[in-house]
Parts: structure tokens; C-alpha cells; sequence
């Protein structure tokens, strides 16, 4: 099946250079072999020009780390990278992993490339490593928009008041991007491409043990890095977990979640691949792929559409809409029955036995479930002694310890706790017209049943 072209995009219109060594993909947000349209493109041209293919990986650490990235991240990424690094091997693609920034090894290997290939993510920094790449690279640069099913600037040109007004674009448009991948063989080899400087992530923990990172918040058990795990993880949900997905999706004792968002953060499962195989599942109903879509789709484009339309997505002032800054702002002196300091968060150390252990969960394993999420973000912002460090607090803490952190989900899910793609509801003290959620909400689900399993899982991380 060849590439949409909906999904390329020509970032330096020169044409492919005769004399190189090779075709050169920077695969920095798309972290697999499989279901990745920009890694199958460079493969196509490659084999078009007689040249094998380079991928190259830029890692960053030290002074020059990614921002928030911890060695609970480092750790998933590079076991996603020794999966990718494995199967390019076996496919006859080169790799190369080296100590630098996205854009330094791209514009570095670029001297000898026919042309290069991007992936793409909506990140502030990732833009700024394409506008060097552009700047400096002096081949052509072709993008391919893979870990998103419908490309960003097609499903809207604008950004989006709520899942409500994307919902019906991205619906209309969707069938038209859902569609298999073939694989290209590759023509040319790369076995005699020789590079200096290259980094071995074969064995993942011993890179990690020469990086320099910070470790205080170490790997988890509870999540393998790679599209090989990831693949399995979703098997099994197909198999044991999807049907009922629909009715158990807000019920987090219910073991009714794919737990994906880690490898989509990484870019190591395509949420095409995942799409096409909820839509084709032998498991489950039309409610339970319903379901399943809309978050997958709907809710997690939505996000993509917030942090590539919004300059300063992470500040509070920029981030949060008007009306609910204003309403938080009347009601910032409002009486706070309880305040915490980030540490006591960090902790666990509030009145509240069930946040204490929804926040056991995210600080030991790096996960927590999405009805919970919210709970605990509404309760951050009743805790904290202003909405602007509410927000400061939710979303280091949220980049800290979740493996899914400083992701456009992320930084959106944080601000729709202070009224992104929201609405007013009834005032009250503390938050104003912007949304309140109670302890009664945890009456909506077996929350000792939830108990018994973060138990299980901490306990399970210190075996």
C-alpha cells in the first residue's frame, strides 16, 4: 500500500543528490520498524536511487537532556531502541545512535545523504530541532506525518474550542488514512557503511548506566520498552480485555485498559496499527471500539491539534482559556481547607487515602489510570495555595514520574483541569465555574478493589 501523500510534506525542495552514500532517516519520534510510513519512504527512495538506508538517533543527556526526562524514561526509550536497532539490522538497514541532539546528527550525517527523511512531533522542541535541520542540512528533507492518523494540518486548520468540534472533521477524514502498511524490501543493503562515534544500545541498562541522568526516579518493572512489547501488551488486551471495554473504561479495577499511551508517547506502536486492528478485533462490540476510538483518536488528536496551535502550551497564562482563568482568579483567596506543599504530593502524604494511592501508582510504577488522572489533577488544584502554582505543581509532577509524561496528552490533560476544551458549570469556592470533581466520584468504581491492585503492582517493583 503506498504512503498517503496527505502525510509528506517537502521541507527543503532540492532534489536528491547523485553523489551520496546513502538515504538518511532521523528517527527521533517514531521509534519502530513497524507501521512507520517515514522508515518505509526512506526505504522506497533508497531503493529508487540504488543507495542503502542510514537511520540515525540523536540521545540526548547531561546539560543537554530532554527537558523533565528522568532514568524511568531514558530506561523505556532505550529498551524501544534496541527493539528498533534489532529488527533495521534484520531488514539490512543501517543504524546509528550517537551522544547529541536531534538535530546535530541529522545535519552531521546529512553531508553524504541523497536526502533526508523526518518523522514528526508537535513539541515545542521538536520544532526547533526541524528549523535547524532545515537550516543547516543541505540535501532535500522530506516529513512524514506517522504517529497521528489523520495528519494535524488536515484534520483542522485552527485551534480546536473541544473534542466536540474535532470530532466530526477527524471522523469524515479518518477511513481515508486507516490503511496497512507494506513493508518495502530493502534493495541495498547497508553492510558497508562504516561510522565513527556510534553508541551500542544492544544491552539497554549498561548504556543507561554511562548516561547522565537523573536517577532518583529510577525504571519501572511494569513497563518494557519496544514495539515487540507493545505489540504483545495490546494482544492480550484484544484477547482478555477489550470486550467490555465500553462499560469498564472509567473503572480502574476493572483491567479494562491497553496501557498504550507509554509506547505511543515513544512513538514504538502506530496508532494506525492499533485503529485497524481495534477495527477488525473478533473481541468486543460496537460500543467498546467506539469507545476505544474516541480516545485513541478523537481525544489524543485533540491534544496534538491544543500543543501545535498553542504557543506556550506549559505556561499557565497562554495554556488555560480566559474564562477560567478569570473565574479561578475571583475565587484565588477563597478558604482551602487543606494545603500541601509538592513534596507532601509527591508523597502521598494528604488526608485522602484514595489519592494517596493513586499517587503510590504513578510514583512506583509510572502509570495511573485515566479516571483517576482527573481526580487527581481537580485535587492538586483544590490543594495548592494559588491556580498558577496548581498548575506549575500538576504538571512537573505529572512529567516527573509517568512514562507517558511531557506529551501533548500531558501538557493537555493538565490544562483541561483548569477548563481547557471544557465549559463553566456551577460556581463554587476554590475553583470557581471551572469544573469540580469530589470523593463521590470514587464511589463510581470498587476503589479497595484498586487498592489491592496498586498494592500488588508496588509490591511487584520491589521484587
Amino acid at each position: 500500500m503506498a504512503i498517503q501523500t496527505g502525510r509528506i510534506r517537502v521541507l527543503h525542495d532540492v532534489p536528491a543528490r547523485d553523489e551520496a552514500g546513502y538515504v538518511l532517516y532521523l528517527m527521533q519520534q517514531s521509534m519502530r520498524i513497524a507501521f512507520n510510513p517515514a522508515l518505509e519512504l526512506a526505504v522506497e527512495e533508497a531503493n529508487r536511487l540504488g543507495l542503502p538506508v542510514l537511520v540515525c538517533f540523536g540521545l540526548l543527556d547531561g546539560a543537554n537532556g530532554f527537558p523533565e526526562a528522568n532514568a524511568r524514561h531514558y530506561a523505556f526509550l532505550l529498551q524501544g531502541l534496541a527493539d528498533a536497532a534489532a529488527g533495521l539490522s534484520k531488514r539490512g538497514i543501517g543504524f546509528h545512535l550517537r551522544r547529541a541532539t536531534p538535530a546535530e546528527v541529522a545535519v552531521d550525517l546529512s553531508g553524504k545523504a541523497a536526502l533526508l527523511v523526518l518523522d514528526r512531533g508537535y513539541l515545542a522542541i521538536q520544532r526547533r530541532w526541524y528549523e535547524e535541520i532545515v537550516k543547516g542540512a543541505p540535501c532535500r528533507i522530506v516529513q512524514v506525518e506517522g504517529d497521528v492518523v489523520v495528519p494535524v494540518e488536515t484534520a483542522s486548520p485552527k485551534h480546536e474550542y473541544a473534542a466536540r468540534t474535532l470530532r466530526p472533521k477527524l471522523q469524515k477524514l479518518w477511513d481515508d488514512f486507516l490503511e496497512p502498511l507494506t513493508i518495502r524490501k530493502v534493495a541495498h543493503p547497508a553492510t558497508d557503511l562504516r561510522l565513527k562515534g556510534g553508541l551500542d544500545v544492544s544491552d539497554p541498562d549498561a548504556l543507561l548506566a554511562k548516561l547522565t541522568l537523573d536517577r532518583v526516579v529510577g525504571p519501572v518493572k511494569r513497563f518494557g520498552g519496544g514495539y515487540t512489547e507493545a505489540r504483545r501488551r495490546f494482544d492480550r488486551f484484544l484477547k482478555d480485555g477489550f470486550a467490555g471495554y465500553g462499560a469498564g473504561r472509567n473503572k480502574p479495577e476493572a483491567a479494562a485498559a491497553s496501557h498504550m499511551s507509554p509506547y505511543l508517547h515513544f512513538g514504538q506502536i502506530s496508532p494506525v496499527e492499533i485503529a485497524l486492528a481495534i477495527r477488525d478485533a473478533k473481541t468486543g462490540d460496537r460500543d467498546d471500539r467506539s469507545a476505544y476510538l474516541e480516545e485513541l483518536i478523537v481525544r489524543r488528536e485533540l491534544a496534538m491539534n491544543h500543543v501545535f496551535r498553542t504557543e506556550g502550551y506549559d505556561d499557565y497564562a497562554r495554556a488555560v482559556p480566559e474564562w477560567a482563568r478569570k473565574t479561578l482568579a475571583e475565587h484565588a483567596d477563597d478558604p482551602r481547607p487543606h494545603l500541601y506543599s509538592e513534596e507532601e504530593l509527591a508523597e502521598g502524604q494528604t488526608h485522602d487515602h484514595y489519592w494517596n494511592v493513586a499517587m503510590r501508582e504513578m510514583r512506583e510504577t509510572g502509570y495511573m489510570h485515566n479516571q483517576l488522572r482527573m481526580y487527581w489533577g481537580k485535587k492538586i488544584l483544590e490543594w495548592s495555595p494559588s491556580p498558577e502554582e496548581a498548575f506549575a505543581r500538576t504538571l512537573r509532577l505529572n512529567n516527573r514520574y509517568f512514562l507517558d509524561g511531557r506529551d501533548a496528552n500531558s501538557f493537555t490533560n493538565v490544562a483541561w483541569i483548569f477548563g481547557l476544551h471544557d465549559r463553566p458549570w456551577q460556581t463554587r469556592k476554590v475553583f470557581g465555574s471551572v469544573r469540580y470533581q469530589s470523593e463521590n466520584s470514587l464511589r463510581k468504581f470498587d476503589a479497595k478493589a484498586y487498592e489491592r491492585a496498586v498494592t500488588r503492582l508496588c509490591e511487584a517493583e520491589k521484587g
